[in-house]
């Protein structure tokens, strides 16, 4: 068999597992010069080696894994993806009626979604979102998602809200800010979009307080924003009574090496 692009070997073997009753999930993918996919390995979500993660031996976290063989290879010859390999064997059942749970196959909905969006923007919980999708369907076996796909998406919907409207605002507010007093320091991270990545500032007061206070200076990332999920972190200080002072602030948009380095 060929296809035009990997895209459509992926929906294809998708729809195939999804009427065979198994999940997909790609074990190899092989890139070539110009970052397009070459070479592919797409298999059962059962194989591989089962390996447990939990130190706690005495409860072990269950694995479904099986070692199943059942794959396809696909190779890019001539512009085309052609089959290369196909094993169709399982070595474990397959289960007709929860064929739909399974990763590859769960999909929120556009209409779904708009429901989500409207319910998170009028304030109202998750928990209270999804049941009402629950009855909605007449049960939560005839809803293909769960939860936490809801969660996830409404947390990608959230970060995308602050685009570049947000930070119009945020960028309007500072400036005002810099006018009252020339001493207020910001810095903004944007990406290729205009979304805001990172921000960082510090009033005159803080900056006046870090030429004292400096000696000792804390670094916290726990606290989260409830609505758009971006970690805020203060550098707090002591001073000579022996009371917290904040010396800057700052949101990041994740918690990885880069950021770190921008950020100090």
């Amino acid at each position: 068999m060929e296809f035009n692009s990997f895209e459509e070997v992926m929906s294809y073997y998708k729809q195939y597992a999804k009427k065979c009753e198994f999940g997909v999930m790609t074990r190899r993918i092989e890139k070539g010069e110009d970052g397009n996919v070459r070479y592919a390995t797409l298999g059962c979500a059962r194989g591989g080696k089962a390996c447990n993660k939990i130190l706690n031996v005495a409860r072990p976290r269950p694995t479904r894994k099986t070692k199943c063989k059942a794959k396809i290879n696909d190779l890019k010859v001539d512009g085309k993806f052609k089959l290369t390999t196909v094993h169709n064997i399982h070595n474990h059942g397959l289960n007709p009626i929860k064929s739909c749970f399974f990763r590859c196959n769960r999909e929120v909905s556009d209409f779904v979604k708009r429901i989500l969006d409207t319910n998170d923007l009028a304030d109202i919980w998750m928990n209270k979102s999804f049941k009402s999708l629950v009855v909605r369907a007449g049960g939560f076996e005839n809803l293909p998602f769960f939860e936490k796909d809801c969660r996830s998406y409404i947390n990608k919907a959230r970060h995308l809200r602050l685009g570049k409207c947000g930070v119009g605002v945020l960028q309007e507010y500072f400036l005002r800010m810099r006018y009252k007093n020339p001493g207020f320091f910001t810095l903004m991270d944007l990406d290729d979009n205009g979304r805001l990545n990172n921000v960082f500032w510090a009033d005159p007061c803080s900056r006046a307080g870090y030429q004292y206070f400096c000696d000792m200076t804390t670094f916290d990332t726990t606290y989260l924003t409830n609505r758009y999920g971006m970690p805020f972190a203060p550098f707090v200080g002591v001073n000579h009574h022996g009371q917290s002072i904040l010396l800057g602030a700052r949101s990041i948009s994740s918690e990885d090496m880069e950021t770190f380095v921008w950020l100090f």
